[in-house]
């Protein structure tokens, strides 16, 4: 069975900022009439622009990204507001985001080691990791590595760090995209978790799907 564990962390393991990326858009919307949703779907679609273009020495944090994507999404609807204190309360929810119910049970029911891989910056993950008296293996950030998932870089970091190839490993996410696809373009076998039960998307296919991880154990357990 698999060696060690690649696990995802926002979505997976800790709550996503869903909730705080709502009151955002609520707030520049009121700022500058415009419908909420309308701003969600531009800021998301430029942020998941510059995540892409975002690697090497063209590297940027997550956190300037999330601030430069909204200034953009805001240009876009011809108006501009001081953003930084309404962005304020989602980063700062980075750090502490709620434990799913299932993460505890399962780290403490894996016995292979743990490398989490993350699309965050370096300080949010290690205040996380503080806050939930979680410790692993290893753990990757997007900022270690210069790049975001699906890129190859994050997922070749945290095989270099557990001293294993993609064959002995198992990657863990809930992202088709960034999670799934990015892992298994490496040769990692990956399990999607389906936390809101929408399956994957057309196309895409996944070693194991399951909506706890929980669930998973009987998957990544030695036999």
């Amino acid at each position: 069975m698999y060696q060690a564990i690649l696990l995802d962390v926002y979505g997976t393991l800790v709550h996503d900022d869903e909730s705080s990326v709502n009151d955002v858009c609520v707030q520049v919307a009121d700022l500058i009439a415009v419908d909420p949703s309308a701003i969600a779907a531009e800021w998301s679609r430029r942020l998941e622009a510059s995540a892409e273009m975002a690697y090497g020495a063209g590297f940027r944090t997550l956190a300037d990204l999330t601030l430069g994507s909204l200034t953009e999404a805001v240009a876009n609807f011809g108006a501009s507001v001081e953003l930084e204190p309404i962005c304020r309360k989602q980063l700062h929810s980075w750090r502490h985001p709620p434990l799913y119910d299932d993460s505890r049970p399962f780290l403490d029911a894996v016995t292979v080691p743990v490398c989490l891989v993350s699309d965050v910056d370096q300080d949010d993950l290690t205040a996380v990791l503080r806050w939930h008296d979680i410790a692993v293996a290893a753990a990757v950030t997007s900022e270690e590595a210069r790049a975001y998932k699906p890129r190859p870089e994050p997922f070749q970091l945290a095989l270099a760090r557990l001293g294993l190839g993609p064959g002995d490993v198992i990657h863990i996410g809930n992202s088709a995209s960034s999670d799934v696809a990015g892992a298994a373009a490496l040769g990692i076998d990956t399990a999607f978790l389906d936390r809101a039960g929408d399956g994957l998307p057309p196309g895409a296919t996944a070693t194991y799907t399951a909506a706890t991880l929980t669930a998973l154990l009987p998957q990544v357990l030695p036999c």
